[in-house]
């Protein structure tokens, strides 16, 4: 497990909830999930930007005050990748004390944490390199989970959600923000075509990575409907489980809390 921004970064106690197990990758591919997160890794910001119209940086804002930040609060930012979600949570009114940004992808994380001190948040934010499906950390280890556009790249969605219900603490919440199915006929249509053809080839071009926003494009597409994927973190064991479309139903902030 790679402690990558908690050597002389953070509070003390960061070092103290991660326990000291070798963590291993996605089982569903993973070498082909994680080269290509890495490969897309340098122009992954420029793109998100790109291609929702600079509406990715006020969904994040939106899934931050869902997670209610307090004081003293713990936050694990889960494929949490080059940092945006995490820093949309240490910027917020009242910020938490830690917020842990968590990745499979190296080169991801290698953009995180020069972002946290450009910003001036080096004294809040870590990273930790680690698989979403054996997250390195103690049980209760957190007061809020947020994962930002990284439930459907989950090898398995259900063993996911049971690992976020292990590291909460009880009455923690849980925070999903990820794309889903726009309202309105004609809306589909625009949108069916926009992640087909427009978010592939723009994708693509400027990451120079072919086939990369060919996959992206096809999980957002392939994604459940709110409702359903409601269901699955119900099943899971959270209570309190509801979603608030944003922008025509592009996105969903999904909630949870552990009972």
């Amino acid at each position: 497990m790679s402690r990558e921004g908690l050597s002389g970064v953070g509070p003390s106690f960061a070092v103290a909830i991660l326990e000291l197990v070798p963590v291993p990758f996605e089982s569903r591919d993973p070498f082909r999930v994680q080269a290509m997160f890495g490969g897309i890794a340098r122009r992954y910001d420029l793109l998100n930007h790109l291609l929702s119209l600079n509406l990715d940086l006020k969904w994040r804002r939106r899934a931050a005050l869902e997670a209610h930040p307090r004081k003293c609060l713990r936050v694990l930012d889960l494929c949490g990748g080059t940092g945006d979600l995490s820093v949309a949570l240490a910027q917020a009114e009242d910020p938490p004390s830690l917020v842990v940004c968590c990745d499979f992808s190296h080169p991801m994380l290698a953009l995180a944490g020069p972002k946290f001190a450009r910003k001036g948040l080096r004294d809040r934010c870590v990273t930790v390199e680690g698989d979403a499906l054996r997250l390195p950390f103690r049980d209760g280890s957190f007061d809020a989970v947020t994962i930002g556009f990284g439930v459907r790249n989950l090898a398995d969605m259900s063993a996911g959600f049971g690992e976020i219900l292990r590291v909460l603490a009880p009455g923690g919440r849980l925070v999903v923000l990820e794309f889903s199915r726009p309202t309105g006929p004609l809306l589909s249509r625009l949108y069916g075509f926009y992640l087909r053809t427009v978010v592939p080839r723009l994708g693509d071009g400027a990451s120079g990575r072919r086939g990369a926003y060919v996959y992206l494009a096809r999980t957002i597409g392939e994604f459940p409907a709110p409702d359903l994927l409601a269901g699955m973190i119900r099943e899971t064991g959270f209570a309190a489980v509801g979603w608030r479309p944003m922008t025509y139903g592009i996105v969903c902030v999904h909630t949870a809390l552990k009972a």
